[in-house]
C-alpha cells in the first residue's frame, strides 16, 4: 500500500475543482493510497480502517477473503472511508480514466460523509487516529491478560448493535436559544408520556399551549403555563423532586449501561474490562450512520459520478468503457436489490421533481395518472431539492418517503415470490406484486434495524438484570440468543432475563397459498428466557 503518485494526484486535484463548482462541498485535504487485491483483502474485516483493533475473526475474514478470490478473482473499484482528513484506496491495475470515474464516485461520498446530519458526530476528529489509540490500548491488555481480553471482546461485540446511536446524536443538535428547563423537560418527557400516559391528541394540545404561553409571554411564560399544570396535576411538582434526585438509567443502550452499572466491571481486578467494552462501543457508534444510509450515499455518489464525469473531456475514447463499468455498477436486477441502482434512480426521480416543482401539495393531491406524469410548473429547483434531501435524510426516511407507484411503475419494480414446482421438484420465481406499497416494504425489511431491547431494572430479582424486546414484527434469532445472553450474563456478573415474543404456527387451515404451501397462522407467544450460572431456561407468560 502506498500513496498515489504526483500524476494521479494533479488528476483528482483537479476533479475536485469540477466537482466543487458543480456544488459539492467537503474539505481540502484528502488521502488517497494504492492498494493491491491482498491489500483490500486485509483491510476489508477492519472496515478498510488501517489502525482498528486486531481481533481474531479478522483474520478468519482474511483467510475466507483470500479463498473467495481464488476461486472468484475479483477487483474493487474503489473504498472511502470517512475519517479526517477521507482516506480513499484505489485497485493499483486501474487506467487513468477509471480512476477519474472513481474519484467523482469517491468524492460524491465525501460531500455525504461531511455534510449528512446522521454522521454529524464524526466531523469534529480523526477516527483513525482514535481507532490507533484504541488498538495501542486492546493490544497492552492482551499482553497482560491473554486470552481474557478476546473473551470479553466476543462478549461486547455480540451487543454492539445495542448502542443508543440517536441519544447520542441529538445532544449535536441543541440550539442554545431552544433550551428548555429542566422541570418543562420532565414533564413533557416523562410526567406526561410515562407516567400519566397521555394519548397524543392531548399530548399535542399539552405543547401547543406551552408554545401559546410562550408566543404571548417569553419571559413568563413557562411560570403561567406551570401555574395551569399545578392546577391540573397537583402531584406534579412532588414527582418533579423526586425525580432530580434519582440517577438516570440508561434503557436504551445496553453497553453504557453495563459500563456505569455493572457491580461486577466495577471491581478493581476487572476494570480493564470496561475499557475494552468503551472501545466496542465507540467503534460502532462511529460506523452507525454509514450502515443507516447505504442506498442514500451509493445513490448519491452514484449520481455524482455519472454526471461529473460524462461532461469531463477525459472520457473521450473510453465512452464503451464507461458505458461498461457504469452499467456493472448501477443496473437494476430484476430479482433483489442493487443499492447503488436503487439509490441513483430515485436521486434522478427527485431530481426531475424539483426541476417540474412535483414537491408540493398541489402535485400530491392529484390522484390521475396522466395528469401526474404530465405536471409542470418550470420550478427549476432540482438540485436545490437533492441537496437538502442529501443533508437530512436516512435510509429509512429516504425509503419511506419517495418510493410511491410513479418511482415503480417508471421502473418497472415488483416483488417477487416463489413456489415450488411439485413436478420438476424446482423453485419457481413469480411477479408477486407490483404495488408500490409491498415495494416499499421490501425494501424497508431489507434495511439495518437492530432489536428495541429496554433495560428495566426494576424488574430484576435479586441483582439479576431484566430485558424487554419490544416486539416490532420480527422476532430475535433464536440460535444467537444462548451465546448473547452468556456474555451479558458474565458482564453484569449476575442472571439475565430477555422478554421477547416467539412465533407459534397453528395448524395449517387446509388451503394452498399461491407458493403452493400450505396456509398456516402464527401466534406471537410472549417468553422469557434466563441465563443462570451459564445454564439457559425458557418460560411462556
Amino acid at each position: 500500500m502506498e500513496l498515489i503518485n504526483q500524476h494521479t494526484k494533479a488528476i483528482m486535484e483537479g476533479c475536485k475543482e469540477r466537482a466543487r463548482a458543480a456544488g459539492l462541498t467537503f474539505t481540502d485535504e484528502s488521502l488517497e493510497y494504492i492498494v493491491t487485491n491482498r491489500d483490500l483483502i486485509e483491510l476489508s474485516p477492519k472496515v478498510m480502517i488501517p489502525t482498528l483493533y486486531d481481533y481474531w475473526v479478522h483474520d478468519v475474514e482474511v483467510l475466507r477473503g483470500k479463498g473467495e478470490y481464488e476461486l472468484y478473482p475479483h477487483n474493487p473499484y474503489e473504498t472511502v472511508i470517512n475519517t479526517r482528513p477521507p482516506i480513499s484506496f484505489y485497485n493499483d491495475n486501474n487506467p487513468d480514466w477509471l480512476n477519474v470515474m472513481i474519484f467523482y464516485h469517491v468524492l460524491g461520498h465525501i460531500d455525504f460523509f461531511q455534510n449528512n446530519l446522521y454522521f454529524r458526530h464524526t466531523w469534529e476528529y480523526d477516527f483513525t487516529g482514535q481507532a490507533l489509540s484504541d488498538k495501542r490500548v486492546i493490544a497492552k491488555l492482551r499482553a497482560e491478560k491473554g486470552r481474557w481480553v478476546d473473551y470479553i471482546l466476543e462478549f461486547a461485540r455480540s451487543i454492539d448493535n445495542l448502542v443508543a446511536y440517536h441519544d447520542e446524536l441529538s445532544p449535536l443538535f441543541a440550539a442554545p436559544e431552544a433550551a428548555t428547563s429542566s422541570r418543562l423537560d420532565y414533564y413533557f418527557d416523562v410526567f406526561l408520556q410515562v407516567e400519566k400516559k397521555l394519548p397524543v391528541g392531548d399530548y399535542l394540545k399539552e405543547v401547543a399551549r406551552y408554545n401559546e404561553a410562550i408566543a404571548q409571554n417569553r419571559e413568563e411564560g413557562e411560570r403561567i403555563f406551570f401555574a395551569e399544570v399545578t392546577a391540573k396535576y397537583p402531584e406534579m411538582e412532588a414527582h418533579f423532586a423526586k425525580a432530580q434526585n434519582v440517577k438516570r438509567v440508561e434503557r436504551r443502550d445496553l453497553m453504557k449501561f453495563l459500563i456505569e452499572n455493572s457491580e461486577f466491571l466495577a471491581r478493581d481486578e476487572n476494570q480493564w474490562m470496561r475499557s475494552v467494552l468503551e472501545v466496542v462501543r465507540k467503534t460502532s457508534i462511529f460506523f452507525q450512520p454509514q450502515i443507516r444510509t447505504k442506498i442514500m450515499n451509493e445513490g448519491w455518489a452514484s449520481y455524482w459520478h455519472e454526471k461529473l464525469f460524462l461532461v469531463d473531456d477525459r472520457i473521450k475514447g473510453h465512452e464503451v468503457d464507461f458505458a461498461r463499468v457504469h452499467a456493472g455498477v448501477t443496473s437494476m436486477p430484476r430479482v433483489g436489490m442493487n443499492p447503488y441502482a436503487l439509490g441513483m434512480r430515485l436521486m434522478y426521480q427527485l431530481k426531475e421533481a424539483g426541476d417540474k416543482g412535483k414537491t408540493g401539495y398541489e402535485f400530491n393531491r392529484l390522484s390521475d395518472r396522466e395528469q401526474r406524469r404530465h405536471f409542470d410548473t418550470e420550478a427549476g429547483k432540482g438540485e436545490e431539492y437533492l441537496f437538502k434531501i442529501r443533508s437530512n435524510y436516512c435510509d429509512y426516511l429516504f425509503i419511506k418517503d419517495f418510493i410511491d407507484q410513479d418511482f415503480t411503475d417508471r421502473y418497472d419494480l415488483f416483488v417477487t415470490g416463489k413456489r415450488l414446482d411439485p413436478q420438476r421438484m424446482v423453485w419457481q420465481y413469480y411477479v408477486k406484486s407490483r404495488d408500490a406499497g409491498e415495494y416499499r416494504d421490501m425494501v424497508l425489511a431489507s434495511l439495518y434495524h437492530p432489536p428495541h431491547i429496554e433495560i428495566a431494572p426494576e424488574r430484576g430479582e435479586e441483582g439479576s438484570l431484566y430485558l424487554v424486546h419490544h416486539f416490532e414484527g420480527k422476532q430475535l434469532v433464536s440460535e444467537y440468543i444462548a451465546n448473547t445472553m452468556v456474555g451479558i450474563e458474565y458482564l453484569w456478573g449476575a442472571p439475565v432475563q430477555l422478554e421477547t415474543s416467539e412465533a407459534h404456527i397453528e395448524q395449517p387451515r387446509g388451503g394452498a397459498g399461491r407458493d403452493g404451501m400450505e396456509e398456516a397462522d402464527i401466534t406471537w407467544q410472549r417468553v422469557v428466557y434466563t441465563m443462570k450460572d451459564k445454564v439457559l431456561s425458557r418460560q411462556e407468560l
